[in-house]
């Protein structure tokens, strides 16, 4: 038995002690006692908001069937987006590398993440920004996408003392290379993963933390998912782009905080041999924010703790992010 309330735009009903909304086609089932707006997180796709549970993409959609697409991950400490505008600006400049014309400016898509997490009432999140091709056919052909599909992710996010940043963590270096430049680079953060996933199964397999890439000249490139630095003698090292490597935000942010705490900063080529000898290894990232390494390949990183340098970096980043100057406020 069922009621339904015509009331307003959305048919709302009620069966088997639960409430049934469809609103523009879509049917959303809640459990007793429960809304949509109160009790689940809220997606954005394409204009509208959907509970997470009921937010949906086309199977057609070239995102899915091919990976065509660019992403973003950002960070919000205590209401402040940070750095909002580096990672909108990046999300632009992936697209462009792969011909995706995005269809709202930088502005436009500013305000919609910024609206995803007032929507939400989150102050420390985690946000993904996801742009794909469109709806297509089965085919390849870019062309037969006539609309790219924005969808706007937040979570919530809580920020622990955890032991990977207390002790370190342990890596690998994978078998799998990463990317040519000349291919698909990771130089774009593209919805194709695969080269990471691969390089992930094996840290898995082996049962290391992470995996770190070289490039094809057997160079020092990046982690799976984060950027890496090595410090040496007082200085700090890390790669150049050329080797394949993602231009992180996060690394960019960490490498002006160093060189205004007074270190040297290079990039250059990184050996297997200077890694394993280095006298301290970090990783860097939105998510993992910065992470050190204790061993590599079952070599001790320098006496096998986080190093002076890697700490001092750690706790100035923490007062950096909450800063007004590097993020944009959620709340005005």
């Amino acid at each position: 038995m069922s009621q339904k309330d015509h009331s307003s735009t959305a048919e709302v009903w009620r069966k088997n002690s639960k409430t049934h909304i469809n609103l523009k086609g879509n049917t959303f089932i809640l459990e007793k006692g429960k809304t949509a707006l109160d009790k689940e997180l809220l997606v954005y796709i394409d204009g509208e908001y959907y509970p997470k549970s009921q937010a949906k993409i086309s199977v057609y959609d070239h995102g899915f069937l091919y990976g065509d697409g660019v992403f973003e991950g950002v960070r919000v400490y205590n209401g402040m987006a940070f750095k909002l505008k580096d990672h909108i600006d990046r999300l632009y400049r992936s697209a462009h590398a792969i011909m995706l014309q995005i269809p709202v400016t930088k502005e436009e898509m500013t305000k919609i993440v910024l609206e995803t997490l007032r929507k939400n009432e989150l102050k420390d999140a985690y946000v993904r920004v996801v742009i794909t091709r469109g709806i297509g056919d089965l085919g390849l052909d870019p062309r037969k996408c006539q609309k790219p599909t924005i969808i706007v992710i937040a979570d919530a996010f809580t920020l622990h003392k955890s032991e990977a940043k207390e002790k370190g963590i342990t890596a690998m270096l994978t078998w799998v290379k990463r990317d040519l430049v000349d291919a698909t680079t990771h130089e774009i953060k593209s919805l194709n993963y695969l080269n990471s996933v691969l390089a992930k199964i094996e840290a898995n397999n082996y049962g290391v933390d992470e995996a770190i890439y070289l490039d094809k000249n057997g160079y020092v490139c990046e982690a799976a998912a984060e950027n890496i630095f090595v410090v040496k003698n007082g200085r700090i090292y890390t790669p150049p782009s050329s080797t394949g490597a993602l231009p992180g935000v996060t690394a960019e942010t960490v490498k002006e905080l160093a060189k205004n705490l007074g270190y040297e900063v290079i990039e250059k080529n990184i050996t297997p041999y200077e890694l394993f000898t280095a006298d301290e290894v970090f990783l860097t990232g939105t998510a993992a924010e910065i992470v050190p390494v204790r061993e590599i390949n079952k070599r001790q990183i320098g006496n096998g703790k986080p190093g002076p340098i890697t700490r001092r970096l750690m706790e100035e980043f923490a007062k950096l992010v909450e800063d007004p100057k590097h993020g944009t406020p959620v709340y005005c």
